[in-house]
């Protein structure tokens, strides 16, 4: 575990639902009979996330994990709207990319600035006033809002970085950071140092700059020289250039050149695109290594074709042309990746009055419908007009025709959700 950093968490939005539309009727003195007057309910509120630099760790979402958006207000009488609910904003450091749990597809990544509609709070309802025909003027029901959009959300904390330093723990990258940048990291000298990513901000001119990150090495197991924790590896994925930090000394007993594979063969298994990310190798430690030492290490790496720097972070050798040759080389790349989309929602079935019936016993028929149960849920039963209205959508969804199909006969119970009616013909 990485003591309270936290770049992983789950939990499940739930967006806010729409108010009602109100059954209301024109009352004004010395008018015998209004006419409707229902006002629709408002929309209910939307969650965004927003990119919060105060933010550094997913932390606060391991301990709430289910937010719920305010509902929208109902409709009123007088054909007042209800209002919309204000949206929730959740603030996330910046970075973090939201993908569907069950699929781990890419819903946004919160990079920028704007805060990023996640889930859609419902429609409100249509007051009576929209059902007012020639042949119902007096109409008892309106529409109850739609529900909002529930999700089950993983957030992902990807760091933003131009630069990753990336290497086996104490080869100095902690040292080497807050040498080249305002950063200040713990640093201590055993295998557990860097727990969390550490952002600095390297100057190399008046209006020059990048940002680099030392990333997190080993965690668990490092004494066996196990490979970089895959829990960590995901902050490189923007880095566009890597900075690979060997100690060029083999002061820990290990060859530089194993480590400089077995942490390029983490990266592969990790991501191949990773792989390919353009690197720069930093032989640190170079004041206590040999000469011998420096220049074999240096072959190995530019047979390579790469490009190859001793440096020392404790004695800043090699330190002054550093920001200078990373700020060139990053002239030439891609910006930093922006993840995209790649979330499909859920589509409706093409029938969007699709419904089902069973037969649960003789003279019992279930109907599965829940637009229809959304129309229920509006109509007063106790009135014509609002039954009226209530058979002709059953007509002319089919389910009626279905009923007599599957051999309904009069006084049958029929099962809509929380009502119960008897077939009459």
């Amino acid at each position: 575990m990485a003591g309270n950093f936290v770049d992983v968490a789950t939990i499940w939005l739930h967006a806010g639902k729409g108010g009602d539309g109100a059954v209301s009727f024109h009352r004004e003195k010395f008018v015998a009979a209004g006419g409707p007057d229902g006002g629709d309910g408002g929309r209910g509120a939307d969650i965004m996330f927003q990119a919060d630099d105060n933010l550094s760790t997913l932390m606060d979402f391991r301990y709430k994990r289910k937010y719920t958006a305010e509902n929208g207000q109902n409709g009123g009488g007088k054909n007042c709207t209800g209002r919309k609910a204000d949206p929730m904003i959740i603030r996330v450091p910046r970075g973090t990319v939201v993908k569907d749990a069950e699929t781990g597809q890419i819903i946004a990544d919160i990079s920028g600035d704007e805060p990023v509609v996640i889930a859609k709070g419902g429609r409100g309802g249509w007051g009576n006033l929209h059902f007012a025909t020639p042949t119902r003027q007096i109409p008892k029901f309106a529409k109850p809002g739609m529900p909002g959009e529930s999700l089950h959300v993983t957030l992902e904390l990807k760091v933003i970085a131009d630069v990753g330093l990336i290497g086996f723990p104490n080869v100095g990258k902690s040292t080497l950071i807050s040498a080249i940048s305002a950063a200040k990291p713990k640093i201590a000298n055993y295998h557990f140092t860097t727990l969390s990513p550490v952002l600095g901000v390297v100057a190399v001119g008046p209006e020059a700059s990048f940002v680099a990150a030392d990333i997190p090495g080993l965690i668990e197991g490092a004494s066996e020289g196990v490979g970089l924790g895959h829990d960590f590896l995901r902050h490189v994925e923007r880095c566009r250039l890597l900075l690979h930090v060997v100690d060029v000394s083999a002061s820990e007993c290990r060859d530089p050149k194993e480590d400089f594979e077995k942490i390029n063969h983490e990266l592969k298994n990790f991501s191949a695109q990773l792989s390919q990310r353009p690197q720069i190798v930093l032989g640190n430690k170079c004041d206590i290594a040999t000469p011998e030492q420096i220049q074999e290490f240096r072959e190995y790496i530019e047979g390579q074709g790469l490009t190859f720097l001793p440096i020392s972070a404790a004695t800043r050798q090699g330190l002054d042309e550093l920001p200078g040759l990373v700020y060139q080389r990053l002239k030439d790349l891609p910006p930093v990746q922006v993840f995209e989309p790649t979330y499909v929602k859920p589509q409706p079935e093409q029938n969007s009055r699709a419904f089902k019936v069973e037969k649960l016993e003789d003279h019992v028929f279930s109907v599965d419908a829940p637009w229809l149960e959304r129309i229920l849920a509006g109509s007063d039963v106790e009135d014509y007009e609002s039954l009226q209205y209530f058979q002709i959508q059953l007509s002319e969804s089919g389910i009626l025709d279905k009923l007599v199909e599957m051999g309904v006969e009069e006084e049958d119970t029929i099962i809509i959700g929380e009502y119960q009616f008897d077939y009459v013909f």
